[in-house]
């Protein structure tokens, strides 16, 4: 049966309703973790059923007593390293901006998201302006158009409206730079409908994207002077963000997306609509028919407003069955949403009001510290890069579900509740992960070719956000420190060991190892960079008093993870199950 857009099927399928309230009514520990539509499915390769609980038990009350004394001091050391009477204040000082808490400085030296705080409101004004324009649309068709087409149970008609408006925001962004953009989306377009079911289509897909990515960073998005210089008066209209080919990272993925879910759309048969709502998983993998890849749904993903500036990242497959297949979100649902977006945002303002962390690692005023000093501005740097991240990405996908259309969350866990590499990038950049996995991971081999696999999609991504040495660096450590993850945990596996009692505890320690790992990567790639790695590593390993500091961090550590694996126990005794 056709699933065109006039199909009697798309007007009468029943509803999808996104249910965000999966702990159940009352609030308990495990509703501190953000809702994913897919936690309550049990894996089919579950080994046990949950341990009871142990929160109660003389090993974590002690456990409980020994945070309760570490974490305070992991606090005061960043606050006192960055008080005026310490004394690498006056290297960094000049990197502090007047605050607004209790007379305090702030810092707000990292750009990215110095911009997002500085346009904020700009933002809330274009989110609001798109809903109320987008809604007042979808009333008007309700009302006046459905004496004609009947009842609707999609929102089909939306499309080339969303496809006008983000044209319309394209141009108010980007001003002139906006043609570089259409061109580009043009080409690739022609060339994913010329190309689609060849066997060398991905090929040439992926090169020419990648030419173009590569292209936009190296000529600084191009000049209209450059082809000659009577269009040089083009270059003055900027627009509101000039520098498109930032943002045209994310937009090259969902380029991808297109050209390779009707690649592959082209040897399938389409999936047709049932009564039972799709999951995430099955929304991404259902193709639709070759006339739903048309240009004006290629626009309206490719150029979505609420995603459009930093994702999250959804496939096109995805995006466009939440059109034919709406998700009704609750009033309640989004406004715990909001809720927990402010939470976030205000506990980002505490912490650059008493924490001048970014300050600090800019200026390099580190020289002198003592080690639990460097380790804990390492440490709080890495939090303020989760926050700066998990921020915007909430606003955007926020917007999004206003909007009804319900992209990935991005951010699953807290950064200081991973324990495993694996399960790390499973719940940072959740939407790029599922990304990398579909586009790169999986077409490579995937589980029977991970080593390959792996370091192919991390060179992707470090190549993807910079052309940096120290990325390259970030993305070769990360598949490195993934090796002995695998390899220990098919010795050590859970379905022949996971009863014994030493079990969690060789979990544990292998899970500190992990996390001094992910710290490692992560500082050289997003933080320190390699020259303040030495530094710090120096430090460490080169006296005994940053010995033993190791030492006396790597047992708090282990408290850690204890905390983490119960906290994972407790979701499974609420019927959550998550890979990460």
């Amino acid at each position: 049966m056709n699933d065109s857009p006039n199909s009697l099927r798309e007007r009468t399928a029943r509803p999808a309703y996104l249910n965000f309230n999966e702990h159940e009514n009352d609030f308990s520990l495990v509703s501190l973790t953000v809702q994913t539509p897919t936690s309550k499915q049990v894996p089919t390769s579950l080994t046990r059923p949950p341990t009871p609980p142990r929160w109660k038990t003389p090993e974590f009350l002690i456990y409980g007593l020994l945070f309760l004394i570490v974490f305070p001091l992991m606090v005061y050391s960043p606050i006192q390293a960055s008080s005026e009477s310490h004394p690498n204040y006056h290297l960094f000082q000049y990197k502090l901006s007047q605050g607004w808490i209790n007379g305090r400085r702030v810092d707000i030296s990292d750009p990215q998201y110095r911009s997002f705080r500085g346009n904020f409101l700009n933002l809330c004004a274009l989110a609001v302006l798109h809903l109320v324009i987008t809604k007042s649309y979808g009333f008007f068709v309700s009302k006046y158009g459905s004496r004609s087409t009947g009842k609707r149970n999609d929102n089909l008609h939306r499309i080339p409206f969303t496809a006008g408006f983000a044209t319309l925001l394209i141009i108010g962004l980007h001003g002139s730079s906006s043609f570089k953009v259409f061109a580009i989306i043009v080409i690739n377009y022609l060339l994913a409908k010329r190309l689609g079911g060849l066997r060398i289509a991905p090929i040439i897909l992926w090169t020419v994207n990648l030419l173009i990515l590569f292209s936009n960073e190296y000529y600084d998005g191009y000049r209209f002077s450059s082809i000659h210089p009577s269009l040089d008066y083009l270059d003055t209209y900027r627009g509101a963000y000039p520098r498109w080919h930032i943002t045209f990272n994310i937009a090259m993925l969902r380029l991808l997306s297109f050209s390779l879910d009707y690649h592959w759309a082209c040897g399938r048969e389409s999936a047709q609509l049932s009564s039972v709502p799709m999951n995430a998983r099955q929304r991404s993998s259902n193709p639709h028919s070759l006339a739903s890849y048309n240009f004006i749904n290629y626009v309206a993903y490719t150029l979505y407003p609420p995603l459009y500036i930093a994702g999250p990242i959804m496939t096109f497959n995805d995006f466009y069955w939440q059109f034919r297949r709406p998700i009704y979100i609750s009033r309640d649902d989004l406004l715990g949403y909001a809720i927990r977006f402010g939470i976030c945002t205000l506990t980002m303002e505490v912490l650059l009001h008493y924490m001048y962390v970014v300050a600090i690692k800019d200026a390099k005023a580190w020289y002198g510290d003592t080690p639990m000093e460097l380790c804990m501005i390492g440490f709080w740097n890495l939090v303020v890069v989760w926050l700066k991240l998990l921020i915007p990405w909430r606003f955007f996908r926020l917007w999004a579900l206003v909007d009804g259309i319900d992209p990935p969350e991005n951010m699953i866990r807290c950064l200081a509740n991973n324990y495993t590499v694996s399960g790390f990038w499973r719940g940072w950049h959740r939407s790029y992960n599922q990304w990398l996995i579909r586009y790169i991971y999986v077409p490579l081999g995937g589980s029977s070719n991970v080593v390959l696999a792996t370091l192919l999609s991390f060179t992707f991504v470090a190549l993807w956000h910079d052309l940096e040495l120290r990325l390259l660096a970030w993305g070769w450590l990360v598949t490195l420190f993934i090796l002995p993850e695998l390899i220990l945990g098919k010795v050590f596996n859970e379905k022949q060991y996971g009863t014994f009692w030493w079990y969690r505890h060789l979990r544990a320690i292998g899970g500190v190892g992990n996390v001094l790992m992910l710290m490692v990567a992560n500082l050289v790639g997003f933080v320190i960079g390699t020259e303040g790695m030495k530094y710090l590593a120096g430090q460490l390993l080169g006296s005994l008093g940053g010995l033993g500091f190791l030492v006396l961090a790597c047992a708090c550590l282990f408290i850690g993870v204890q905390f983490m694996l119960e906290y994972r126990e407790e979701e499974k005794r609420h019927g959550i199950y998550r890979k990460c």
